[in-house]
């Protein structure tokens, strides 16, 4: 049958996820990484198509989806979150169709920014991104180490820190660090954040100066976390790895930018390894990512 682009509907989202779970999984089995990815609930793409339907795709082939696409808009960035064919599928028409769908997405949201985070060793995907008019512009490192590696190892200044609420004293600060460090207000993204019950969210503190903001997930996983000043990017990601230690989960990870030379220089010093190389790409360059360490690839 002839395969059919559609707007996503909630009840597509597990399976969508299950066919890039696959797809993630193929690709980095067959560059030497293993399987990188598992299932998980589609908490954050039911939120972004209930706060926007026209940036969720899927491609549908006799009622079964081989295709599946994600983007959102935050201000004026337009990010890429997922664009993935299945395994069985891929070199046909199936991902260009879909690649049409998500840039007419950002054309009609008038971002002027482009960006997306692939896998650094995907060369196709790379080139037709660049095709496009997305760019690299440096390499993010997903590193991890077992969580008990870390007790007792946490030597040196960290932030006080208080959870993050819904208030607008809370959201105000939020918005300033993202605007200062990102360009671009995420509050949206904060609220979806503070009401996640898988995580948590933290103001740090130096002294009574708010310093920034850092999330925890029950996985252990690091990120995002965003400091006003670049000297804050030290104590904030040893006081986040204290925080994910805390979470009980087996392994602590992050995604940390490679011109994060504080957070990488320490995550080495702490033993994390690096897992996986990946790659952000823009149609131009924005942000301080010193002062920035992203959540995943999907959300950044």
């Amino acid at each position: 049958m002839t395969v059919v682009c559609r707007r996503a509907r909630a009840d597509d989202l597990e399976a969508a996820d299950a066919l890039v779970v696959s797809s993630i999984n193929d690709l980095t089995v067959r560059h030497g990484f293993g399987q990188m990815a598992s299932p998980s609930p589609p908490n954050f793409q039911s939120f972004s198509l209930a706060d926007d339907p026209d940036g969720l795709w899927v491609a549908e082939d006799d009622g079964r989806i081989v295709g599946f696409a994600w983007s959102w808009v935050c201000g004026d960035i337009w990010f890429l979150a997922q664009l993935f064919v299945s395994p069985n599928r891929q070199g046909g028409s199936i991902g260009r169709e879909l690649i049409e769908r998500t840039l007419d997405h950002a054309k009609k949201s008038g971002a002027s920014n482009r960006v997306l985070i692939t896998f650094a060793f995907n060369a196709v995907s790379q080139g037709l991104y660049i095709r496009h008019g997305l760019f690299p512009r440096f390499p993010i490192y997903s590193v991890s180490v077992p969580r008990e590696h870390l007790i007792g190892r946490l030597h040196g200044p960290q932030f006080k820190c208080a959870p993050l609420d819904e208030e607008a004293s809370t959201l105000a600060r939020l918005v300033q660090a993202d605007e200062q460090v990102l360009g671009v207000s995420r509050e949206k993204h904060h609220r979806y954040l503070i009401n996640d019950s898988r995580t948590r969210g933290f103001s740090l503190y130096d002294g009574d100066d708010w310093a920034g903001y850092a999330y925890v997930d029950a996985g252990g996983h690091v990120g995002p976390v965003a400091v006003l000043q670049a000297s804050a990017v030290a104590p904030a990601f040893r006081t986040a790895l204290r925080l994910a230690t805390e979470s009980g989960a087996s392994q602590v990870s992050a995604f940390l930018p490679g011109a994060s030379e504080a957070a990488l220089s320490m995550a080495l010093e702490y033993g994390m390894r690096v897992r996986f190389p990946m790659l952000l790409m823009s149609s131009r360059a924005f942000g301080n990512w010193a002062q920035y360490l992203p959540r995943n690839p999907g959300f950044m």
